[in-house]
């Protein structure tokens, strides 16, 4: 891929910031969304609840990577954060797009994040893009947050759903609270350990944004998920291997339900989520399996 000017909300991120720091190394331009006066010509200010954005300073970018939102795991699930969750998403998506699509040269790519809680509880059975939405918080905000991208759409944007699983990193999202409990040998199954965890590894999803972004012709929704999705028992004992630990705890259902009210429900669901659009393109993954994805996250 040639240098390019590309656009990044929610740069200071766990994916973002990865993600800037791979652009950067190979010589792209990239430009920061921030909610503060911008300090410079790689910044953009922004505020996504404020539905403000100064669309001038992003015109003449040829990519907008839009992954900006609260962490959905980062408070309870008070119906005052569930709105702040959504507000960071679906106000700040809807904004920002409306902006680049009256721009006098659009981006010729959108990659929008999204998520695999789009498809909601899926038990054993597995599925891809295919599938519908399910039902609840998540799926919900899922629906909202892709079609807040309507605007770039309709001005002739390629326009991508970068529908992401559980991230296996040590510095944020699920699996930064998993590796200090394995550290301290308390580490375990949650639950009954059967619900099945569609993961990837951070270099892997770093890799398929900048995939969708270079791949001329891809649009839609895609998974970015490792293609083995594995039960949380099956990768508990996988953590414990690869750290040297015991892997015999066991979190009750019933105390995961007190301590985390209805996020509860999205550690103890079940997804298998195939990651089959992306496959079909082309995509190779380095860490196509949970041990590596491990190590490479330590």
């Amino acid at each position: 891929m040639e240098r390019s000017r590309i656009a990044v909300t929610g740069a200071s991120g766990l994916i973002g910031s990865a993600l800037v720091r791979s652009l950067t190394a190979d010589g792209h331009e990239v430009v920061r969304l921030v909610r503060r006066a911008a300090r410079g010509a790689d910044e953009v200010c922004w505020d996504p609840e404020g539905e403000y954005v100064d669309a001038a300073a992003l015109d003449g970018c040829d990519a907008v990577v839009n992954l900006a939102g609260a962490g959905v795991g980062d408070h309870r699930w008070t119906d005052a954060y569930k709105k702040t969750v959504r507000d960071s998403r679906v106000l700040g998506t809807a904004a920002l797009a409306e902006a680049v699509a009256a721009l006098d040269r659009p981006p010729r790519v959108w990659v929008n994040g999204s998520a695999i809680g789009f498809y909601g509880e899926t038990g054993d059975r597995a599925v891809d893009e295919d599938a519908p939405p399910g039902d609840g918080f998540l799926p919900s905000l899922c629906v909202e947050w892709e079609e807040a991208t309507a605007p770039v759409q309709e001005a002739g944007v390629r326009t991508v759903f970068a529908r992401t699983g559980l991230v296996v990193a040590k510095d944020g999202g699920a699996w930064a609270k998993l590796f200090p409990l394995f550290k301290a040998g308390v580490g375990g199954r949650f639950g009954d350990g059967r619900q099945y965890w569609s993961f990837v590894a951070l270099h892997d999803e770093v890799a398929a944004i900048r995939h969708l972004i270079d791949t001329e012709g891809l649009s839609g929704p895609f998974n970015l998920t490792a293609p083995n999705p594995l039960t949380n028992r099956e990768i508990a004992a996988a953590m414990g291997r690869v750290m040297r630990r015991p892997s015999l705890f066991t979190v009750p259902a019933p105390a995961l339900k007190l301590v985390l009210g209805e996020m509860s429900g999205d550690v103890l669901g079940s997804q298998r989520v195939l990651p089959k659009r992306l496959l079909e393109s082309g995509f190779t993954f380095t860490f196509p399996e949970i041990e590596g994805a491990i190590r490479a996250a330590l």
